[in-house]
């Protein structure tokens, strides 16, 4: 991300790097428990044919909305399996949501992940999305390789030192983005 004319950049140090520059593990046992939430989103982009294909329950290999949804709060689950540095931390609420929005031909991801811990669950809410929009294009890539997965991020989060944080909307130049030109279908490929 660029900063414009006349901005610093904070001097923070990252994290989870030591100041030798080895990876650690953030030691959060000084940090008191409180009651955290993150949202995250994502959004898979396809051709229109593919997104009635999907809301028709007409996919090869099954019920994508209601599948991606569930491969969502399974990885989301198994965040610190996957993410070396990252704490695993009790759930008390997961939800995945996939909503189809014909008007931008894509389907679109929101990932709520809820504890009450010493650290937050940004990751947990980014993996459920993450995980989501990677089962959608699994399910669909036998009809649409040019499917895209795009804007993963969190929107929003809660409890903790640092508060309340809400993405700021974006400028109608983000959210009209031109899509890529389709490419040649490639060969159908079993499985």
């Amino acid at each position: 991300m660029a900063l414009g004319p006349g901005k610093r950049i904070d001097r923070r140090r990252l994290t989870h790097v030591d100041r030798t520059g080895r990876p650690r593990m953030v030691d959060v046992s000084e940090k008191p428990v409180t009651a955290r939430r993150a949202v995250a989103e994502a959004e898979v982009a396809m051709a229109q044919e593919t997104l009635s294909l999907i809301i028709d329950g007409g996919a090869a290999k099954g019920d994508v909305l209601t599948v991606a949804e569930l491969a969502g709060v399974m990885g989301a689950k198994r965040t610190a399996e996957l993410i070396p540095l990252c704490h695993p931390i009790p759930l008390s609420d997961l939800v995945v949501e996939v909503r189809p929005d014909r008007a931008r031909s894509l389907l679109a991801i929101r990932a709520t992940a809820a504890t009450v811990a010493q650290t937050g669950v940004e990751m947990e809410a980014l993996t459920g999305a993450a995980v989501a929009a990677l089962t959608v294009y699994d399910m669909i890539k036998g009809v649409d390789r040019g499917a895209e997965i795009r804007a993963l991020r969190v929107t929003e989060k809660s409890g903790g030192r640092s508060g309340e944080w809400h993405r700021p909307a974006p400028d109608a130049a983000e959210v009209e983005r031109p899509r890529p030109p389709r490419g040649v279908r490639g060969p159908r490929r079993a499985g």
